[in-house]
């Protein structure tokens, strides 16, 4: 990493030896970022870690520029791509992870604080090292090559010299493989940067310069989707089995930029069917769960309404849901695996010293708090409101925010009432 901090503080020394102050507007940008934190440590006996250290390229696109409503309604926002790699301070047991994240940074607090500017960004991020129970034992925080990647941070502008904004940033990452194999106890990192954005691209007038051209404007729609997720058990069950969904909803979307709904969703867990219908230990005539064998398929389901707000860029949303299962059973069996005090064998005797989860406040609240986050692609982009819209989606879903399983699906939108 040192040779890569060298390489960012000679790129800056270059770039600050530009010609005299630019005036001028420009749509596009290229930021270089160099990151250092700590990353906490994810398990009892985890591997011994130094600062974790990070060198991020950026690029993106201003939407100053941008004459659809959305960019307006946002404030312009910046949007784009970040590539980078990151070394956690131990390259034989924990390694380093290269990440692709799409992003959108705003203006926040832009009244009081306008060189304030918040970060969000979700993509995937491939890592060099992962857990093995004979290898790597004591490294649970990753299980597989590719996880999700999540970065929420807040950059505050410095300086601006002709071309060259200076920046610095604090913030928080997230990787976690969304629950396709166990354990899955995920990276957090909290972190500070250093970066420098680079303007090209030379435009027009700005559109933060023409006031506000957009009227007030508001239509309805209806949404159905259906999607297919993976989802690892328990560590005793431990591979991939599917999750299969479906969803209808209904909602409002305003000023083409914002989309409030709710609905109404079905699942069936591949893993707690077979579960039930192998008739393993806990369902057997006499134990705990025995009744879900009169209907295994029923007893896989889940039955929930869900809210959904949703940010619409054109043709890619930004989408949060929160849910209530008003049905999900077998998540029952799902929690005495998974929250004992052990790891907990696939056959358990009757009489047996070990202790399962336990049914408790936590329990209540995970059972029935569902939670769905991650972003659509729109066939058709959203800026010209069409009636008739297709999209696809690749979504984390969780169990009060803990993960449950990764979904891709596929959807239609129905829109009415738009305005001409």
């Amino acid at each position: 990493m040192k040779k890569i901090t060298i390489l960012f503080l000679c790129f800056i020394r270059v770039v600050t030896a530009q010609e005299a102050e630019d005036k001028s507007y420009y749509s596009n940008f290229i930021i270089p970022e160099f990151l250092y934190g700590k990353t906490a440590e994810p398990n009892d006996s985890f591997p011994t870690i130094k600062a974790q250290k990070g060198l991020f390229i950026s690029f993106g696109k201003d939407h100053r520029f941008n004459s659809q409503e959305w960019a307006h309604r946002l404030n312009y926002p910046k949007t784009g791509i970040s590539i980078g790699v990151s070394d956690f301070g131990n390259t034989e047991f924990v390694g380093q992870a290269i990440s692709l994240e799409p992003f959108i940074e705003v203006n926040f607090l832009k009244k009081t604080i306008q060189n304030l500017k918040l970060h969000a960004g979700m993509g995937a991020a491939y890592f060099t090292e992962k857990f093995d129970a004979e290898t790597n034992p004591n490294n649970r925080g990753v299980t597989t090559d590719l996880t999700w990647s999540f970065k929420l941070f807040f950059y505050y502008e410095l300086l601006k010299q002709n071309r060259m904004t200076y920046r610095l940033g604090a913030g928080y990452r997230h990787q976690s493989n969304g629950h396709t194999r166990l354990p899955n106890q995920g990276f957090n990192s909290f972190l500070v940067s250093a970066s420098v954005q680079f303007d090209y691209k030379k435009e027009g007038t700005s559109n933060l310069l023409l006031g506000n051209p957009f009227s007030k404007k508001e239509h309805y729609f209806l949404a159905f989707r259906s999607g297919i997720g993976q989802q690892a058990f328990a560590t005793a069950f431990n591979n991939r089995k599917e999750v299969f969904s479906v969803a209808i909803s209904g909602g409002k979307v305003y000023n083409k930029t914002l989309k409030v709904g709710g609905g109404l969703y079905y699942r069936v867990y591949e893993h707690y069917y077979d579960y039930i219908t192998n008739n393993e230990s806990l369902v057997q005539d006499g134990r705990e769960f025995d009744e879900f064998k009169t209907n295994p398929w029923h007893s896989a389901s889940t039955l929930g309404i869900f809210g959904q707000a949703e940010l619409l860029l054109n043709h890619v949303g930004i989408d949060v849901q929160l849910g209530f299962n008003i049905y999900k059973p077998a998540y029952a069996i799902d929690w005495r695996l998974n929250e004992g005090w052990m790891i907990v064998p696939r056959d358990i005797p009757e009489e047996s010293p070990i202790v399962l989860g336990e049914f408790n406040t936590k329990y209540k609240l995970k059972k029935y708090i569902s939670s769905r986050l991650g972003l659509n692609y729109y066939f058709i982009g959203t800026d010209t409101s069409p009636k008739h819209n297709f999209f696809i989606g690749a979504h984390i879903n969780g169990n009060l925010g803990q993960a449950d399983f990764t979904e891709l699906s596929i959807g239609y939108v129905r829109s009415f009432g738009i305005s001409k």
